[in-house]
């Protein structure tokens, strides 16, 4: 019996669990499974902490979540094929739920097929390495409550960590001077701090759109963000603004190339994440821009340069939870020999084809469509429940109009569900107006 080293245990290595344990429910002998969490629950990026920086163990906080935090996409566009939003709530609910039903829904699905047992929480893996000679890997991991060290060999690794811990920090000149609250987007705990101040948000992507969003509608005096090289565009309410890229700052006034300043007391640096994963050597390491297809993962999940080491979750994300379970039942089948892993030859040619296509995208519709179709070639090999792949890329496209329609109203919108056909329900109150992020409020009826 071979095993299977899971290193997190997000949505990305929770799919992972789930595919092999469907595999079993259905007769299959599958390998031994362990996986590594360093976190007390299982739910990656949806399990929030109030801690920054390092954790009671000195280790680097893993999760970005923020009080408030809903989702910035329907959630017919990551909706289960196995299991769905009506399953979980017994009834339909609105489009953009907050963190906390979200998570419940992540974890409703696991608690269903007992994948619990697989995991070892509050550990954290130290190292992996690759003998070529046995060809195994060596994971050497630490219980953080006890510091006890372990290591074992086993026959595959699935790195599904994500690539949302560590943020990509630049520097502005003078910035040194500021004396106001100054974070990245990683630290960011909450909006409610900010009312009545003066913010700047430096970016332009999710991270910026949606702080600052939250910034507002928390009552800050002005939100203005800082783009690089082109601006979200949307049509902002008054007070919130968009200018081009910092030339410096003095104290608290933020000087913008374009010759304008402004006075701000609160700073959060939107500028994304990397690629980092320090448990794994160079040779085994994806180094990579965040995108939708990273060179070097054949299918976008096989590290090329090692067949039996795989990446869940490695690329940029329009599809999230499905395209995760696309991958994590594909990984799977190769693992169990129903997929025949190519030779070294075949999966160069395959990266070589979808990295051809991936330099032709134009825009945004475009990265939702080539997505679309890399979650539907993967779906095709394996007994992953079909879906309407097409009918979530129509989704996406259409939750683009609505955001440029109505930038801080998109949330109240509602979208059919291509699992049940079922139409999501409007929430009892207007985002805008909505404070309370709770499950228990969010599940109220309206009166």
């Amino acid at each position: 019996m071979s095993r299977i080293a899971i290193i997190g245990a997000g949505p990305s290595g929770l799919a992972m669990l789930r595919a092999f344990e469907a595999a079993r429910e259905a007769g299959a002998e599958v390998p031994e499974l362990v996986c590594y969490e360093k976190q007390t629950d299982w739910g990656g990026q949806w399990n929030y902490s109030w801690r920054t920086g390092l954790d009671e163990y000195g280790e680097p906080v893993p999760s970005s979540m923020y009080r408030n935090l809903w989702s910035n996409g329907p959630k017919e566009g990551l909706e289960f094929a196995d299991y769905s939003f009506d399953q979980h709530f017994g009834r339909p609910v609105s489009s953009y739920p907050p963190r906390e039903v979200l998570w419940d829904y992540i974890a409703g699905r696991v608690e269903a097929s007992d994948v619990r047992k697989y995991i070892r929480f509050e550990t954290a893996v130290r190292w992996v390495s690759y003998d070529e000679t046995t060809e195994q890997f060596t994971v050497s991991s630490q219980t953080l409550p006890t510091g006890a060290d372990s290591v074992e060999t086993f026959d595959h690794v699935v790195v599904a960590s994500g690539h949302f811990t560590y943020p990509n920090f630049p520097s502005f000149p003078g910035i040194e001077t500021f004396p106001g609250m100054l974070t990245h987007a990683h630290d960011f705990r909450g909006a409610e701090g900010l009312k009545d101040q003066d913010v700047l948000v430096i970016g332009a992507s999710y991270s910026a759109e949606d702080i600052g969003s939250q910034a507002y509608k928390m009552g800050a005096k002005s939100v203005t963000a800082s783009y690089r090289t082109k601006p979200m565009g949307y049509d902002w309410p008054d007070g919130f603004s968009e200018r081009p890229g910092i030339e410096r700052f003095d104290g608290y006034t933020v000087h913008f190339i374009d010759g304008t300043s402004k006075d701000v007391d609160a700073v959060i640096v939107c500028t994304g994440y990397l690629h980092k994963y320090p448990y794994l050597p160079e040779s085994l390491g994806l180094r990579s821009p965040n995108n939708v297809y990273p060179d070097g993962l054949y299918q976008g999940v096989v590290w090329n340069a090692n067949p039996k080491l795989f990446y869940v979750g490695a690329q940029d994300q329009w599809f999230t939870f499905n395209m995760f379970d696309a991958q994590a039942w594909f990984v799977r089948d190769l693992i169990l020999g129903r997929i025949p892993m190519p030779t070294q030859s075949e999966r160069d040619a395959s990266i070589a084809d979808w990295r051809a296509r991936f330099e032709t995208i134009a825009d945004a519709s475009d990265e939702i469509r080539f997505q679309g179709d890399y979650v539907r070639d993967l779906i095709d090999q394996t007994d992953y429940p079909s879906f309407d792949v097409d009918g979530v890329v129509e989704i996406f496209l259409s939750w683009k109009e609505d955001k440029a329609a109505d930038i801080m109203g998109y949330r109240d919108y509602t979208y059919k569900s291509v699992m049940t056909g079922t139409r999501s329900v409007r929430h009892h109150t207007r985002w805008m107006d909505e404070l309370d992020d709770s499950m228990e409020r969010y599940l109220q009826t309206a009166k």
